[in-house]
């Protein structure tokens, strides 16, 4: 079971750091995650394994972060507070 938890906060990563890419052109360069997204990111799988498998269970990838974010209000506290903190993507430039 810890082995589940263990990969879907993995895939969990790997949703963030895609959801976090700047599409071509959007000032993103291509480059990764900063180093406050990745710190952020930890801080939230950290507060959420138990939120995530307890409203998200079976769920992996893109779909579990989704999951995740849908019952933002059945999560506990600090798991709330951790997805507060996650740095927000700018809106796409207009035209």
């Amino acid at each position: 079971m810890k082995l589940r938890i263990a990969i879907a906060l993995s895939t969990l990563a790997l949703a963030g750091a895609a959801l976090a890419q700047q599409p071509a052109g959007g000032g993103g360069g291509g480059q990764g995650p900063s180093p406050e997204m990745q710190a952020a990111r930890q801080a939230m799988m950290q507060a959420c394994s138990a939120d995530m498998k307890t409203l998200c269970d079976g769920k992996q990838g893109r779909e579990a972060f989704m999951c995740l974010r849908q019952n933002a209000d059945k999560a506990s506290a600090p798991c709330k507070d951790a997805m507060s903190k996650m740095p927000q993507r700018p809106p796409p430039p207009a035209g």
